[in-house]
């Protein structure tokens, strides 16, 4: 029986280094995915945020480029119903709740550049 891909949710500065970068690390967790050696963990939320961060103009991305990845992602993810956002959590930003409540969901890691809106307290493994 094949080894199934890891999954893992990726925060979406880590999709928009990894096309802005190619060569770093962002650009291989990118990479990953589109060869289908990761599955991303995402909810309807997450995907959301996704195309709309992805096709801000100041980027410069091609918007069907774009289109394409995320179709991409959303035919291989692992898709998540996230729970409401718990309050008594107070994240630093509570627009990133989707993403740990995905990760929470499947006991995934969380893949990010920025730890500091993944406290260890919203119980996720967060990896840089």
């Amino acid at each position: 029986m094949p080894k199934q891909p890891p999954v893992a949710v990726v925060d979406t500065n880590v999709l928009v280094s990894g096309l802005l970068n190619p060569d770093g690390p962002p650009g291989a967790v990118l990479a990953a995915i589109v060869k289908g050696e990761l599955i991303a963990s995402v909810s309807r939320e997450v995907l959301a945020e996704y195309e709309s961060v992805l096709n801000r103009p100041r980027f410069g991305f091609h918007p069907p480029d774009v289109a394409k990845l995320l179709a991409l992602i959303g035919q291989q993810a692992r898709w998540v119903e996230v729970p409401q956002y718990p309050t008594e959590l107070k994240l630093p930003d509570p627009s990133d709740w989707p993403f740990i409540g995905c990760a929470l969901a499947l006991g995934c890691l969380m893949i990010t550049g920025n730890t500091k809106h993944f406290p260890a307290r919203a119980g996720v493994r967060v990896m840089t």
